[in-house]
């Protein structure tokens, strides 16, 4: 008599719970399987970006660079020509749409190919991030792990979610932002998809913590911890933060739109397209040389530096039209990159050039600063910009080792998410669940 009652105790004591069952613990396992696949993708992707780095960064850039970003979007672009079911995978935006209209599935030829075709192309100047074929990369590991185990599209799509997650949190090394980043970026609303939010921070905390024992656990841009938010009268030119980081992606994203409008209406072989992109590029960066490649000095300069003066406030304003101008031509015009490591350069340069402009016109006790201001740029322009407001107000914490300027960055990205409603870098994007076929 004492024995079930002890084994019904025991069943009750671990067992118990109504979420609990065979299901939900498979999806635990492959979720790990997927953090330990793209961990240790992300890590080759990681030393191919730094081979790369190394060996175009040793060329003599300064008379190659009117045609340097041309060579390098070429190659990727014919590298990526060579299969024809990888013509069309542009980073993030074909991930959102693998999800939505082709029931998770990623062409497993995306990891080497997209791999090195995206280094040629950002290696050599162009201005992209790698966050894009990063997301596809984890995408298609999500995709490859389902098909291994012949599991349903339903399992399939939460999979491949897992895996941009766990792509984001490895190279970002932001963890947290990486798994909140897979199921809030589905949509342009705040609608996310609930079923793959336990699979995302499982298989995120798996592929940060292989990435980061190769590459250390240090923030990517780490920037001084005493910079914090200690007097409420900032909100105030945080507010106008906000408002000025709100036409600023709306410059962003229909100058990209336009561009991209303007190279698909072209009657003419995409290798001519990338070409005349990469050459745009190249004159650009001709003359601000900070937008080639990722920039991520920029966002390094506006976190460590406290830049001050007019000149300072010009420069970083002329940063980011550069950048945004830059990153529409390089990408938009066929070229295989990302737009959201530039929409960070972009909100970092904008937000540091508000923050210079305030900290000369505003009283010292106000204690305004131009890296703070960056920072909370950043998360601003990408909460507006790709629609992701918790993950942006994660991922500059993440990024930079400082928690202490969360509060200000809440109030700009909500309010740059809400008066940028309907704009989005990601056609992709359905607006919420109902307007998704996944839920039809």
């Amino acid at each position: 008599m004492a024995l079930p009652r002890l084994t019904s105790f025991l069943q009750k004591f671990f067992l118990a719970g109504k979420g609990l069952s065979f299901t939900t613990g498979k999806y635990f396992g492959q979720a790990v399987l997927v953090g330990v696949f793209s961990g240790f993708v992300v890590v080759g992707f990681r030393y191919l970006i730094d081979l790369g780095g190394s060996v175009i960064g040793s060329v003599p850039v300064r008379p190659l660079l009117l045609v340097l970003p041309a060579v390098g979007a070429l190659l990727g672009y014919l590298l990526i020509k060579r299969f024809d079911s990888l013509e069309h995978a542009r980073g993030t935006d074909s991930a959102i749409l693998a999800y939505h209209r082709r029931h998770g599935y990623v062409p497993p030829a995306v990891l080497p190919i997209k791999s090195v075709a995206s280094v040629l192309t950002v290696a050599s100047g162009g201005s992209a991030g790698y966050e894009g074929p990063v997301t596809l990369l984890g995408a298609s590991c999500g995709s490859i792990v389902a098909s291994w185990f012949g599991l349903s599209r339903r399992a399939r799509r939460i999979l491949m979610t897992a895996g941009i997650s766990a792509g984001i949190a490895a190279l970002f090394q932001a963890p947290l932002a990486g798994a909140i980043f897979g199921f809030e970026v589905l949509y342009s609303s705040s609608d996310v998809e609930y079923d793959c939010i336990l699979p995302c921070f499982v298989a995120s905390t798996v592929a940060y913590t292989i990435f980061a024992c190769f590459f250390g656990w240090g923030a990517l841009f780490p920037m001084p911890t005493d910079i914090a938010y200690s007097n409420g009268l900032r909100l105030l030119p945080y507010f106008v933060l906000a408002l000025i980081v709100t036409f600023g992606v709306r410059f962003y994203i229909s100058g990209f739109n336009s561009v991209e409008r303007s190279f698909g209406g072209m009657n003419c072989p995409g290798w001519i397209k990338v070409v005349l992109g990469g050459i745009v590029t190249g004159i650009i960066g001709f003359f601000v040389p900070e937008v080639l490649g990722t920039s991520y000095p920029v966002i390094r300069q506006t976190l460590t530096e406290h830049l001050t003066g007019q000149s300072a406030c010009l420069a970083l304003l002329a940063i980011f039209f550069a950048k945004a101008v830059a990153t529409s031509f390089t990408v938009g015009s066929g070229g295989s990159g990302g737009v959201f490591a530039p929409a960070i350069v972009c909100g970092g340069a904008l937000g540091g050039a508000v923050g210079v402009f305030f900290e000369r016109v505003l009283p010292a006790s106000w204690g305004v600063h131009p890296a703070a201001f960056a920072l909370v740029g950043m998360a601003g322009f990408l909460a507006s910009a790709i629609r992701t407001p918790l993950a942006a107000i994660v991922m500059v914490a993440e990024i930079s080792g400082n928690h202490q300027l969360i509060v200000p960055a809440m109030w700009v990205c909500g309010i740059a998410f809400w008066l940028n409603n309907g704009w989005s870098l990601y056609r992709s994007q359905p607006h919420n669940r109902e307007a998704s076929p996944v839920h039809e």
